[in-house]
Order: C-alpha cells, then structure tokens, then sequence
C-alpha cells in the first residue's frame, strides 16, 4: 500500500522579494492538484538562526585551517 501526501515544503535558495515570489506562487498554484500556496516573511528568528549557524561554522573551519590553536 502507497502513503498518501497532503503538503509539500519548497524552501528557497535565499529569501527573494514579497512582490518576486508572487510568481512563484502563481506557477505553483497551477499545478493540478494544489489548493493553496502560503508565503512566509523573514523575521528575527531567521536571521538569527543564519548567524548562529554561520559562527557554528566559521568556528568549525578555524579549527581546520589552525588545528593547533
């Protein structure tokens, strides 16, 4: 037996202008099958999220590069 899908999550390469991805939206929202299409706005948690993996990985590549330090 087969699972059956109810959603599917498209994230994007890097955050684009409200008045671009509209559309994106439209193309998506003619695919057979596809009820609606909901856009997410960047807020503080993002950017904070992206800093924090960002110095995850500055630390990780510092310790590559200068192993002794």
């Amino acid at each position: 037996m087969t699972d059956r899908v109810h959603a599917i999550t498209v994230v994007l390469e890097e955050d684009i202008r409200s008045d671009d991805v509209e559309a994106i939206t439209n193309s998506i929202e003619m695919i057979r099958g596809v009820l609606t299409t909901e856009t997410h706005v960047t807020d503080i948690s993002d950017y904070t999220a992206r800093e924090r993996v960002r110095h995850e990985l500055g630390r990780k590549l510092l310790k590559v590069v200068y192993p002794k330090l």
